[in-house]
C-alpha cells in the first residue's frame, strides 16, 4: 500500500498519533461515556479538557502569566476585524501601520481600513512578494495603534523571522496562522499572537489568541459581544460555545509536541526537513523557488516548473505516488508543498525523491 504524504497548506497534515488517540475516544472520552462532540462544555469533563490545552500550549511558548490565552472562532481571517475593533478604541485617532509581505497581510490591510486609518509603511510589492523590505526602508507611525505582521505568508511562502524594533509604546499584533508553534518565539516581544489552528495546530474552527493583559478592554461600541476579548478572557474562552471538539484536538497536538521535545526540538526538525526540501529545488534550473533566500518559509514552500506546461503530468505523477495536495493556490500558480510539524521527514524525503525523478525523466 503506498504511503500518503499530505502537503496541503490548511486544513493540513495531523500527527497520526493524534488521529489515533482520537478515533480510540471517539465514543467514550475516558470512561464517560459520553464523545467529547457530545460534551457540554459547562460540564467537568470538557472544563478538563479546555484547560488542559491551554496549559499545554502555555508551557510550549513560554507564555508569560500576563498574557491570556483564548480559544475563539472564526479563523485567522476573522481577526482582521477582531483585532481593531479591539485596539484602535486605544487611541483617539487611531493609525494602524502594517508590512504589506503578501496576500495574507494584504487581506489584514483591507480589513483594517474599515475601522482605522491604515499606514502600509513598507510593501513589497515591487518585488511580487518575494523578500521582506529592510527595516531601514519602514516608515512607521510614532503613536501607531499597532504594527501588524504576518509573520509567515502561507501563500508566498515568505517567511520574517526577527522581531522588528518598533516606537515605545506601540504594541506588535502577529499573524502567525501557519508557523505558531514551529519554530521558537519570544511572546513577551509581541502584544497579540494569533492564528487559525488549520495549519498546525488542529482543524479548522478555532482561532488561537494570545493577548497581553492591558490591551484587553479596549473594545469599539460596534464590536459584537462574542469577539470582544474581554468578555471572552473572563469566561475563559466560554462566553459563547467554543468549537469543543476542535479544541480537544488542538490539546492532543500539544501533549504530542510535548513528547517530542517541545518547540526547541521541533524547530531543528523544521530546519532539517527545509533544508533538505530546498537543496533539491536549488540543484538545477528545472524547478524555480522565486523568494529570497534570507526569508524562505520553512513552512510553506511555492515553486514552479521552469516549462510550466508540465504541471499536470508533475500533478498526476506526483498523486499516483502518494504525494497530494501539491498544487499551488490559484491566486499564484505552480506547486507549493506545506511541510507543517506533522510531516515527517520521510514525506519531505519521498518528494525529494520525486523532484529528483520527475526532472530526470
Amino acid at each position: 500500500m503506498t504511503t500518503i504524504y499530505n502537503f496541503s497548506a490548511g486544513p493540513a497534515v495531523l500527527p497520526k498519533e493524534v488521529l489515533q488517540q482520537a478515533a480510540a475516544e471517539m465514543l467514550d472520552w475516558h470512561g464517560s461515556g459520553m464523545s467529547v462532540m457530545e460534551m457540554s462544555h459547562r460540564g467537568p469533563e470538557f472544563i478538563s479538557i479546555y484547560r488542559a490545552a491551554e496549559r499545554d500550549l502555555r508551557d510550549l511558548l513560554a507564555v508569560p502569566d500576563n498574557y491570556r490565552i483564548l480559544f475563539m472562532q472564526g479563523g485567522g481571517l476573522s481577526q482582521n476585524a477582531v483585532i481593531p475593533m479591539n485596539l484602535v478604541g486605544r487611541k483617539r485617532d487611531p493609525v494602524v501601520d502594517f508590512i504589506h509581505t503578501g496576500s495574507w497581510s494584504g487581506k489584514s490591510i483591507k480589513e483594517a481600513a474599515r475601522y482605522a486609518k491604515v499606514n502600509v509603511a513598507a510593501s513589497a510589492q515591487e518585488s511580487r512578494y518575494t523578500r521582506v523590505p529592510p527595516q531601514s526602508e519602514w516608515k512607521l507611525t510614532p503613536d501607531a495603534a499597532y504594527l501588524h505582521l504576518c509573520t509567515n505568508e502561507t501563500i508566498d511562502g515568505v517567511e520574517i523571522d526577527f522581531v522588528p524594533e518598533v516606537p515605545a509604546g506601540v504594541p506588535i499584533v502577529a499573524d502567525m496562522s501557519s508557523h505558531i508553534l514551529s519554530r521558537q518565539v519570544d511572546v513577551a516581544k509581541y502584544g497579540v499572537i494569533f492564528g487559525g489552528a488549520q495549519k498546525n495546530i488542529g482543524p479548522a474552527g478555532v482561532t488561537v489568541v494570545i493577548v497581553r493583559d492591558d490591551l484587553i478592554g479596549h473594545a469599539l461600541p460596534i464590536c459584537p459581544s462574542a469577539f470582544d476579548w474581554k468578555n471572552v478572557a473572563e469566561n475563559e474562552s466560554m462566553f459563547n460555545t467554543p468549537p469543543t471538539y476542535g479544541i480537544y484536538i488542538a490539546g492532543l497536538v500539544f501533549q504530542w509536541l510535548k513528547r517530542q521535545g517541545g518547540i526547541a526540538a521541533m524547530e531543528q526538525r523544521n530546519i532539517e526537513k527545509a533544508r533538505l526540501l530546498y537543496a533539491a529545488l536549488d540543484a538545477d534550473d528545472f524547478y524555480q523557488n522565486r523568494v529570497d533566500p534570507q526569508y524562505r518559509s520553512r513552512m510553506n514552500v511555492p515553486f514552479y516548473l521552469r516549462d510550466e506546461s508540465k504541471n499536470e503530468a508533475f500533478l498526476a505523477g506526483a498523486k499516483a505516488r502518494g504525494l497530494l495536495q501539491l498544487k499551488g493556490h490559484k491566486s499564484v500558480g505552480g506547486m507549493r508543498a506545506s511541510i507543517y510539524n506533522a510531516m515527517p521527514i520521510e514525506g519531505v524525503q519521498a518528494l525529494v525523491d520525486y523532484l529528483n525523478e520527475f526532472a530526470g525523466r
